[in-house]
């Protein structure tokens, strides 16, 4: 089997603000050709990571290792790293092909091969058509296109992307995941790009990092991590609802999804305390004997103070707040 190359490690990586710890000795090694994404709750370090990682933010200690070659004292315009931010940084004063030259007429290419470069990751992008309108006048999907053929024409070795659907409605960022998947795949670049948003790295991610206070909890697929998360953090901030726990013993927890409970059979009872309708689905929200909150999947609402009857299909079980093992019931 062929080894992965590594484009990108980060070997203890450190970054403070003060006496506040906001990167704590980071290792990480990420792939040629990944979409990675950096998931986790606000303030958690993300956005100061792919800052360090381009070179805006200097770290403390640790180092930032691109294509083998150390890159932790070079400034941004030495690493090859592109980054796309949050706001797409435009200039409006220029029109679409003037933002996404930009960065080639600095680097004082010739005029017909910066036509050349442009004209190409603008028809990548399908955004051909709008080359000579304003900024001003183009929509928010049509600014994030923008921003990452400015990104693009450069042919950088890593694309560093901070929330880059943020901005969108619900229907245009599910079409702009899906391009960006597109993009990966045609190009074969490594992308890092950093959410809050779960639902924008279950389907087009290689690995998801769940960073939790400067430290990553969990690196795995998406599907890993929403049935086997390694810690009840994870599977706490994993998924629309958190997963159930009640207790086993002193120091144990089952946990479960709430599909993976049969309602309506079952020894193990809970009272109904709320019903949230999602789609054509109820969940329960309910409390255990013991005093767990747990969700429950129904097919019709229910009076609140409830009793439900359940049992599981299969659970985890956390010692000490770590994933030991995942159990199916026969």
């Amino acid at each position: 089997m062929k080894q992965k190359k590594v484009k990108i490690e980060l070997k203890n990586l450190t970054k403070k603000f003060g006496n506040k710890v906001v990167l704590d000795n980071i290792n990480l090694k990420i792939y040629e050709g990944e979409l990675f994404a950096i998931l986790g709750p606000s303030g958690t370090g993300k956005s100061t990571l792919l800052r360090v990682l381009v070179g805006i933010e200097d770290a403390d200690s640790g180092s930032v290792i691109v294509d083998g070659k150390d890159v932790t004292d070079l400034p941004p315009n030495k690493r090859n790293i592109a980054m796309v931010f949050q706001s797409y940084a435009l200039y409006p004063n220029m029109d679409v092909f003037g933002n996404i030259a930009f960065p080639l007429k600095i680097a004082r290419m010739d005029k017909q091969e910066i036509e050349k470069k442009v004209n190409t990751a603008a028809k990548l992008l399908g955004i051909s058509e709008i080359l000579k309108s304003s900024i001003n006048k183009i929509s928010g999907g049509q600014k994030q296109r923008v921003a990452l053929a400015r990104a693009l024409v450069r042919k950088p070795a890593l694309f560093l992307l901070d929330e880059p659907f943020s901005n969108l409605d619900a229907r245009v960022r599910f079409t702009a995941r899906e391009e960006l998947k597109k993009l990966r795949d045609n190009l074969g670049s490594t992308f890092i790009y950093v959410t809050h948003d779960q639902r924008e790295t279950s389907n087009i991610t290689t690995r998801v990092g769940v960073l939790n206070k400067g430290k990553f909890e969990q690196i795995d697929s998406f599907e890993n991590l929403y049935n086997t998360p390694s810690t009840t953090w994870v599977a706490d901030f994993i998924g629309n609802f958190p997963m159930s726990f009640i207790s086993k013993s002193k120091d144990e927890l089952i946990g479960f999804r709430p599909e993976w409970a049969v309602a309506g059979k079952g020894s193990m009872t809970a009272k109904l305390v709320t019903n949230e309708l999602s789609g054509n689905i109820n969940y329960w929200m309910c409390e255990t004997k013991d005093g767990h909150m747990i969700t429950l999947v129904g097919n019709m609402p229910l009076k609140v103070g409830t009793e439900i009857h359940f049992k599981l299909k299969k659970y985890n079980i956390y010692k000490n707040d770590t994933f030991v093992k995942q159990v199916n019931v026969k």
